[in-house]
């Protein structure tokens, strides 16, 4: 842990970091031990958003070794994986904080799908950390190498790795990905495979797992909650439930990322504010046509470069409505004020 923690030493508190994350607290491990853990008020109340402790997170607590220890402090993240929350266009949820390594997951059957790749690329370009694209099940399909040339070409140049928990395969490689010390993340949707990557790591059931639907080849959820484990070379891996989608905020870096080559297609059209319509000389609309730009890749780079547009926006009305209920509060206290002033008059 590379932070000042000398303020909150001062204050009596001790360093732990927040390895399982439930709905009614957290579990952190110390150096005297793993303590049951409650975010204190004043950190609830101060906390920004996507500031409350998350699993991967450093924090400054007061222990407890008898009941629930006390977190005061979320210390300052070098790396962290967020989306938008499914109930808001414009709240952070962070999945993962203090992360080396994103393994992008998803399983070689018929619930493969590249543009849910590229989302996840997106967000995990945006967290700071490396992202590997890992395609799990790779007994199931009839052509794994080439389904992977393929995820390799969308992939901006990350490792794409084949694996099958079930014959082994693929798993060294993909720990070679993590040095010890190193902290990773599992993100992909229910039924991928995540839990039992972490299982067969470990070399035991550690983690509950489910089988998919055959129906549509869906998974079900098993894992209910983030947690973060031990290794036995020393790295650490975080399981995460699944997601069926990533919904972006501020991930424009990653966006671009992701999307290099079509940032550099538009280098070369014609004018400068080319919106690639029809214009003459537009390259993008030139590789479209000539088949060098897939257009379904080309529509969800559109489709996401406009959800990031709209989340900005109703960003700024929020911020801009916020000032004005803020400007009216200190009128009416203003007004309020005046009149005490007039009413404690004596002539």
């Amino acid at each position: 842990m590379a932070l000042d923690f000398a303020p909150h030493a001062r204050a009596g508190h001790t360093p732990g970091r927040v390895v399982v994350q439930h709905r009614d607290g957290y579990l952190v491990v110390t150096d005297v031990g793993e303590l049951r853990a409650k975010a204190a008020g004043r950190l609830l109340q101060d906390a920004e958003e996507g500031g409350y402790p998350a699993v991967g997170d450093w924090v400054a607590l007061t222990p407890d070794l008898a009941g629930v220890s006390t977190i005061h402090a979320v210390l300052p993240r070098r790396t962290v994986f967020t989306r938008r929350a499914a109930d808001s266009a414009r709240k952070v949820q962070v999945v993962a904080a203090n992360i080396d390594v994103a393994f992008v997951v998803t399983s070689l059957n018929a619930d493969l799908n590249h543009r849910r790749i590229e989302r996840y690329l997106a967000a995990a370009w945006q967290s700071g950390a490396r992202p590997v694209v890992v395609l799990t099940k790779s007994d199931l399909s009839a052509d794994p190498e080439a389904e992977a040339a393929e995820v390799a070409a969308l992939a901006s140049g990350c490792p794409v790795l084949v694996v099958s928990a079930r014959e082994g395969r693929g798993l060294d490689a993909l720990l070679a990905q993590v040095q010890p010390g190193e902290t990773c993340v599992l993100i992909g949707s229910s039924g991928v495979g995540k839990s039992t990557l972490v299982n067969a790591f470990l070399g035991r059931a550690r983690m509950a797992v489910d089988e998919i639907r055959e129906s549509d080849h869906q998974g079900r959820h098993t894992t209910s909650h983030r947690e973060l484990v031990l290794l036995p070379g020393g790295a650490l891996i975080l399981d995460t439930p699944g997601m069926r989608e990533v919904g972006l905020i501020d991930a424009e870096e990653g966006v671009g990322e992701v999307f290099d080559d079509i940032e550099r297609l538009a280098l070369h059209c014609r004018f400068n504010d080319c919106t690639h319509e029809g214009e003459p000389g537009c390259a993008v609309r030139a590789a479209l046509d000539s088949g060098e730009l897939d257009p379904g890749r080309w529509a969800n780079f559109r489709k996401l470069g406009v959800e990031l547009a709209a989340a900005e926006e109703k960003a700024e009305r929020a911020a801009r409505e916020a000032e004005r209920r803020r400007l009216a509060a200190l009128q009416k206290t203003y007004r309020a004020t005046k009149r005490d002033h007039r009413g404690g008059r004596h002539d």
